[in-house]
């Protein structure tokens, strides 16, 4: 979570992309929920990766996310962003017993709960089309043999996911330890996780494959507005109406608590947040978070931020938190 988010800015200016919300739920709490339903074990802790800027208007929602699940909430800072085996080696004092590790800018999920068996490791994977933008595993059965960043030539169509289990965190500690003590620098200078993961295999160590339904991606605005559209349909169970005087409702949509809407047209895949109120507007494929106030406008393939205020606007717009656009 240590990133800065540049991919979909203006708003990760004033959150960290894991805390923007996918249909009314945090993206890092989405991943914590996948876990508390498809572990056969509690999640007790929970430690946090941030930058060197992130202060407690940060960690307090993130606190009380860990609380709703019963976890301890702690945090390390990464005052340089080193690569993902440099953001791990943070949390190193935390690194003993079992230990899950997620990136927390993709959703998943899966029907089917995970069995972690009696494996040193097990690595998250999805089938993908182009296997060269990824990072794949190399497996034989539902055992992996080896990992390749972004292959040029076709070895794996199982992308890693960013997600993993390992049964010994202390032996893990000390694999990122020999990664760093070492300068095992790949691609730009930074220290990749699959190095380790690679040494581990060679130790002899047993890494199993946990194959997901669905992998969603958060990381740029258009995969934050598609993966919103895509949570959302899934996830719709209906709206009254009668709650929004004057209005058309499309489905899917989702409409947090609190929200006024008059004489508008919302949806299809709109996401609006808590306290925002819409007046005499249209919108599809939208997200809108929380306080915001949107009159007179007819926006799509937009996403609005928190306590902003919109008037008149017309089309596509990104706009961040706290901002105000009036069209004359």
């Amino acid at each position: 979570m240590a990133g800065r988010g540049t991919r979909v800015r203006p708003h990760s200016h004033t959150v960290p992309k894991p805390l923007l919300p996918v249909a009314g739920t945090m993206i890092v709490e989405r991943i914590v929920e996948t876990f508390k339903r498809t572990l056969d074990r509690d999640i007790t802790e929970i430690v946090y990766i941030l930058g060197p800027d992130f202060g407690e208007d940060i960690k307090e929602p993130l606190r009380e996310m860990s609380k709703r699940h019963n976890a301890k909430a702690l945090f390390e800072v990464q005052a340089e962003a080193l690569g993902t085996a440099h953001a791990v080696a943070m949390a190193k004092e935390h690194l003993d017993g079992e230990v899950i590790i997620a990136f927390a800018d993709t959703i998943f999920d899966s029907e089917e709960p995970f069995d972690l068996g009696d494996a040193d490791s097990v690595i998250w994977l999805k089938k993908v089309e182009d296997p060269s933008r990824f990072g794949v595993a190399v497996h034989e059965g539902d055992t992996i043999t080896g990992f390749v960043e972004k292959p040029k030539e076709f070895i794996s169509d199982l992308a890693i996911i960013g997600v993993y289990y390992f049964k010994d965190g202390n032996y893990f500690k000390k694999q990122i330890e020999w990664v760093l003590d070492n300068d095992m620098k790949g691609p730009g200078g930074e220290y990749f996780l699959t190095a380790a993961l690679d040494k581990m295999i060679k130790d002899g160590k047993i890494f199993k494959t946990a194959t997901v339904d669905e992998w969603l991606d958060c990381g740029t605005l258009p995969a934050w507005l598609e993966t919103t559209g895509i949570i959302t349909e899934k996830e719709f169970d209906g709206v009254d109406e009668s709650k929004y005087p004057g209005s058309t409702i499309i489905p899917p949509v989702f409409i947090g608590e609190g929200v006024k809407i008059e004489n508008s047209t919302v949806g299809p895949k709109v996401s609006i947040e808590e306290n925002t109120t819409i007046r005499n507007s249209k919108m599809e494929n939208t997200i809108i978070r929380d306080n915001a106030e949107i009159q007179d406008s007819e926006i799509a393939g937009s996403t609005v931020g928190a306590f902003t205020n919109l008037n008149n606007v017309k089309g596509k717009v990104d706009v961040g938190d706290h901002s105000s656009l009036n069209i004359e």
